[in-house]
């Protein structure tokens, strides 16, 4: 196989997992994330691997050091929630989750910041929140709605 593997500036997601070829499997079927690679050690274990959904990459891979655990082996706690943003289609995204075994945390609401959003957990326990804008709103918008304050900086 060979390609151009190089991504372009931006953010990315490296999470780490007890049984990482089936999360692998799991991310495709549960959300729809596209696999773009998988390397492969001399004993077919996963060393790592990529998944894209839009603009975005997802990588995914073993308990590599004591400090990269998956949240199975660390009695569920996490250090992150992985944020994904959808164009559409939300609730079907969400039931596609639940029905891939996705314990939701929180049911598809509408936020006041004007997007949908649920919650909820994979097989290893990593949070994810998936969103979609349903009403586009200004921070005057959302702070009348919240009675919070947006500001730029501190």
């Amino acid at each position: 196989m060979s390609g151009d593997f190089y991504r372009s500036k931006g953010l990315s997601s490296a999470l780490s997992y007890k049984d990482p070829k089936a999360a692998f499997r799991w991310l495709e079927e549960a959300f729809g994330f596209e696999p773009l690679f998988v390397i492969l050690d001399a004993e077919g274990n996963l060393a790592h691997s990529e998944m894209s959904f839009g603009n975005s990459v997802v990588m995914v891979g073993t308990e590599w050091t004591d400090k990269h655990r998956s949240p199975k082996s660390i009695d569920g706690f996490n250090t992150q929630t992985v944020h994904v943003q959808l164009d559409a289609g939300l609730d079907e995204h969400c039931e596609r989750a639940r029905k891939a075994g996705a314990k939701i945390l929180q049911e598809p609401d509408t936020q006041f910041y004007g997007d949908r959003t649920y919650r909820c957990v994979d097989p290893e326990g990593h949070i994810w929140t998936f969103g979609q804008t349903v009403q586009r709103m200004t921070s005057d918008d959302w702070d009348k709605a919240s009675g919070l304050k947006t500001q730029k900086r501190l």
